[in-house]
């Protein structure tokens, strides 16, 4: 079992940035990627960003690609999102996740195995 714990949300006014963290306890391989996704209201939870323990391999969507930075620190086993020129439609819940199964190029939230509780980020205009 893996455990993950979001921390780092908030609410931010448009154009300004946050950190989220995810730090994971229990059998967190070193194989495992770690993911983040969100969750609008009334939208389907869709993929952020995905990065390999190491770091050495990352994955960002297009649609944060530019703005939005994940990384991994081995050692504290966390992961973490750093987000700027926040737009209010980055407003949703965001989730971090774990897969053991598929590569870092799965983005669907069935190839996650474990889920955090989430954090809500919320960007006012």
């Amino acid at each position: 079992q893996v455990q993950l714990i979001e921390s780092g949300g908030g609410l931010v006014q448009a154009g300004g940035s946050l950190r989220l963290s995810c730090a994971a306890s229990g059998r967190t391989a070193s194989s495992y990627i770690m993911g983040w996704f969100r969750q609008a209201p009334g939208k389907e939870r869709e993929f952020v960003a995905a990065i390999t323990w190491s770091g050495g391999s990352r994955y960002l969507a297009d649609s944060v690609k530019g703005r939005f930075t994940i990384s991994s620190d081995n050692a504290q086993k966390t992961v973490y999102l750093q987000m700027i020129s926040l737009k209010p439609e980055d407003t949703a819940v965001y989730y971090c996740a774990a897969n053991g199964r598929r590569g870092i190029w799965a983005t669907r939230p069935n190839d996650y195995d474990y889920w955090g509780q989430g954090t809500q980020v919320t960007v006012s205009s």
